[in-house]
């Protein structure tokens, strides 16, 4: 998603990218947009790390000078049974997913809070349908839509909206190490198709937007009716 942005919209658009596996591809897009006449930079790191949400919201104020949106979309979606899952398992992928976003939402709150904006908290579709083998993925991707729903109330008064978005059943290029999640396989969309990496973002360009000023402490499925609950 990080990539999917529309060319109409890059030109005008300040991104900050903080991935590891996605580094030549992030980094060449960055390079695309400042060649359109945007404005963009890419940023490594590990969310898990305690210095690095710091890192990240001072890169971004030394580049554009203000803060007017936060994406939290860094996951590790490991799958293992749970007699078989260590304490240490669990505690990484909390770490990134949960643990992470907690970090980087204090180091930019500083200077979203000067000019009000956006937050948008990347869900997970089996968080909400359920899925083998992905106990501690499904509790972190969960605990995001309680966060998200809290931080609403906390940080309304600053003008700044809170929401979730859940993709479900999306076509994306994965590592050759990596297979299509499980539950992918075993829950069709009432569409028919596929969803894309753009239909992810332009849900969250919509809620950053100033169309999106109205809807705040909400979840939102972009997954082709995969998943039909409230």
């Amino acid at each position: 998603m990080a990539t999917a942005t529309d060319p109409k919209v890059t030109r005008h658009a300040s991104v900050l990218d903080a991935v590891r596996a996605l580094a030549p591809k992030i980094t060449a897009r960055a390079a695309e947009i400042e060649k359109a006449g945007g404005k963009a930079i890419a940023v490594l790191g590990d969310v898990g790390n305690d210095k690095t949400a710091a890192a990240l919201a001072e890169a971004a104020l030394k580049k554009f000078g203000r803060i007017d949106i936060l994406v939290n979309n860094a996951a590790l979606r490991r799958e293992k049974h749970i007699s078989d899952m260590s304490f240490n398992d669990w505690r990484e992928v909390m770490n990134v997913i949960l643990d992470g976003t907690f970090r980087c939402v204090h180091a930019c709150l500083p200077a979203l809070r000067k000019n009000g904006g956006s937050i948008v908290n990347i869900g997970g579709m089996s968080a909400h349908i359920g899925s083998k083998d992905r106990a501690h993925v499904m509790a972190a991707k969960s605990a995001l839509v309680g966060l998200s729903r809290g931080l609403a109330h906390d940080l309304a008064a600053d003008k700044i909206t809170v929401n979730c978005v859940v993709p479900g059943a999306i076509e994306t290029t994965r590592p050759a190490s990596s297979q299509a999640p499980a539950h992918h396989l075993t829950h069709g969309t009432i569409t028919g198709e596929r969803g894309t990496p753009q239909d992810v973002a332009a849900m969250v360009r919509f809620l950053c937007g100033p169309n999106g000023r109205y809807i705040t402490g909400q979840t939102i499925h972009v997954s082709g009716g995969a998943y039909l609950g409230s």
